[in-house]
């Protein structure tokens, strides 16, 4: 069994950014299951399935493989055998993802993968439940979170350093109401596990994050 670190929260609290500094330094595996959730969530719009229309998701689980690999120590994510990392950070997938990740089958689809890769290596694993539901017995849990306006603001420079148009307050309304759908859903809703650190990134930077985290280690 690997040394398992569980880092939990928000869309845009940085904990894709955190989690990888934070397995770089220790010399871990970095799994994002929140992009393995875009990744399938690619998958139903390549298909043209509306969010609203769960048998047709559930329908579209059966024939999709979702993969990992490694290139230069970095995640990539492949659905069926394509590389499709550079555009899971597309807005429309991850509100599909938001929208999709709630239905068992596909939370069944993706779970015992991430499990068996936390069992064979020592990883620092971050998205909405892992502390609660994908690795309940981690050895470190953190939950990351941020004010819905900072996280905001990291979004849209992300987006305009990117070359995007956007809009600052759709991004913002975006962010409430995804924290509102990932809270309410019947299915592993996104929660601070009772063993879990609370982190608020709103006034810290990514080095004090890190070490905040670190210690805990």
């Amino acid at each position: 069994m690997g040394y398992q670190v569980a880092i939990d929260g928000p869309a845009g609290a940085g904990k894709s950014t955190i989690a990888k500094l934070v397995a770089k330094r220790k010399g871990y595996i970095y799994v994002d299951t929140g992009a393995m959730y875009r990744g399938l969530a690619l998958h139903f719009l390549k298909k043209g399935i509306d969010p609203e229309d769960i048998k047709s998701i559930c329908e579209a689980c059966k024939d999709v493989e979702i993969t990992i690999g490694y290139e230069n120590g970095q995640q990539q994510i492949y659905l069926n055998g394509e590389n499709v990392t550079g555009r899971l950070r597309e807005e429309e997938v991850g509100n599909m993802a938001s929208l999709s990740s709630g239905i068992p089958q596909v939370r069944e689809k993706l779970l015992e993968l991430q499990r068996e890769i936390a069992r064979k290596e020592n990883v620092v694993m971050d998205g909405r439940d892992i502390g609660t539901s994908v690795l309940p017995f981690a050895d470190v849990k953190i939950f990351l979170t941020a004010s819905v306006d900072t996280r905001a603001r990291r979004r849209y420079n992300e987006l305009v350093e990117a070359g995007e148009k956007c809009d600052f307050a759709q991004i913002a309304d975006d962010i409430a109401k995804r924290d509102e759908r990932d809270m309410t859903r019947d299915v592993s809703p996104l929660r601070k596990a009772e063993d879990a650190v609370l982190i608020d990134s709103s006034d810290m930077s990514i080095e004090e994050v890190v070490e905040a985290i670190e210690k805990q280690m």
